[in-house]
């Protein structure tokens, strides 16, 4: 595509979003920034959500240059002129609806969205984790760029490597989960998380929380999570997670953490072939691990 060609992409709140010519300066938020890093496209700015403060969080970069990249806020504190100040073609989010701008407050959304074309692809529960890696690979060639070609084929064998180690006769048990603080705990409805459906759809034994209110979490005290007994922990890393240094006064969680892996698990991780080899290589090799001890 020529760069004075009039662009276009079908967005996933189904909004066909235009410009005048390809995009090159993109505004994300910091998990679409990583995603778009990953196909080759250097964000000129990022952005946070509600749950991250006034820098970025480290936990949903990737492998963005975080000193390199202006970081323009987040939550109620992100004003529309501090997006528009860096002088975005496109502003690039994601949605977990297919409604709502996350990490955009709806009138900042609207007000940045009469001044520049805003994008989102959908990552919440409507969409497999093929699916959401698919969108934005569309979105980032629609862009003219896309990720190294031999990317697929390290998916691929990541995916295969996981499928093997679940095939054995002893299955761990797999829990994901984010720390509260010391008193509860969030645990993952792995229907709710397309990285969660992934994993059990190559053979994890993801252990599912009791029926209850929340649509993606279970909220239960630490003597509920050590009662399911998981010989793996998928660990929320991001910012607003408390960590285990904090949690080690209660004794339910020294019992998971004296008996169970621990493993580092981004619920909103880069959505490209890249981090998801990565995530199902750390997977597998913790899977093997485990069943081996039996």
């Amino acid at each position: 595509m020529e760069r004075n060609t009039p662009w276009e992409f079908s967005d996933d709140r189904g909004r066909l979003v235009v410009a005048g010519s390809r995009p090159l300066r993109i505004v994300a938020y910091i998990q679409a920034g990583a995603t778009m890093w990953d196909h080759g496209i250097r964000p000129v700015g990022l952005f946070g959500s509600q749950h991250d403060g006034a820098t970025p969080d480290p936990a949903k970069s990737g492998e963005l240059p975080l000193s390199e990249i202006p970081y323009l806020g987040s939550g109620a504190a992100l004003h529309p002129d501090s997006l528009l100040e860096a002088e975005p073609d496109l502003v690039v989010a994601v949605t977990y609806d297919g409604e709502q701008v996350y990490g955009l407050e709806q009138k900042t959304a609207v007000e940045l969205e009469a001044h520049v074309p805003l994008a989102t692809v959908a990552v919440g529960p409507g969409r497999s984790l093929a699916e959401v890696r698919e969108r934005f690979a569309a979105l980032a060639g629609s862009l003219g760029r896309g990720e190294p070609l031999g990317a697929a084929r390290e998916l691929d064998a990541a995916e295969d490597a996981l499928r093997q180690a679940t095939g054995g006769t002893v299955r761990p048990r797999v829990l994901a989960l984010s720390p509260a603080g010391p008193e509860r705990v969030h645990l993952a409805r792995p229907s709710s998380w397309p990285d969660l459906r992934a994993l059990t759809e190559h053979g994890v034994g993801l252990l599912e929380p009791a029926a209850g209110a929340g649509v993606n979490w279970s909220t239960v005290g630490w003597a509920e999570a050590a009662e399911l007994a998981p010989d793996i922990v998928l660990m929320d890393v991001r910012a607003n997670a408390a960590r285990p240094e904090e949690l080690r006064a209660d004794e339910h969680w020294r019992a998971i953490e004296a008996g169970a892996r621990l493993l580092p698990w981004n619920p909103e991780a880069p959505c490209s072939r890249r981090a998801h080899t990565r995530f199902f290589t750390l997977v597998a090799d913790t899977v093997r691990e485990a069943a081996a001890r039996g």
